[in-house]
């Protein structure tokens, strides 16, 4: 599936999207965490929990309101992963 990194997240793997593979949302940021693991500690506030901070979106909704890092996933899939936002 494809995984659309934004903002400092871009800048720390040096890419915009990559093909991971999964059955759940967490699966796949398991993925990614194998190839980034400098991402861990911007993902979760502890192990198993995303950070408030940060949101992932499956297909633009946000997975916090679906089944969190259990929401399963298909292979035509989108997932989003924003870092936090700030500004005024």
């Amino acid at each position: 599936m494809r995984v659309n990194l934004y903002a400092t997240y871009r800048d720390l793997t040096g890419s915009k999207h990559l093909e991971l593979a999964g059955n759940t949302v967490g699966e796949v940021i398991e993925r990614l965490l194998e190839r980034h693991p400098q991402l861990g500690a911007e993902l979760f506030a502890e192990p198993g929990r995303l950070s408030e901070r940060v949101s992932v979106f499956r297909n633009g909704r946000d997975v916090r309101y679906l089944e969190g890092l259990d929401t399963p996933v298909a292979p035509d899939d989108v997932l989003d992963i924003f870092p936090p936002v700030a500004g005024g």
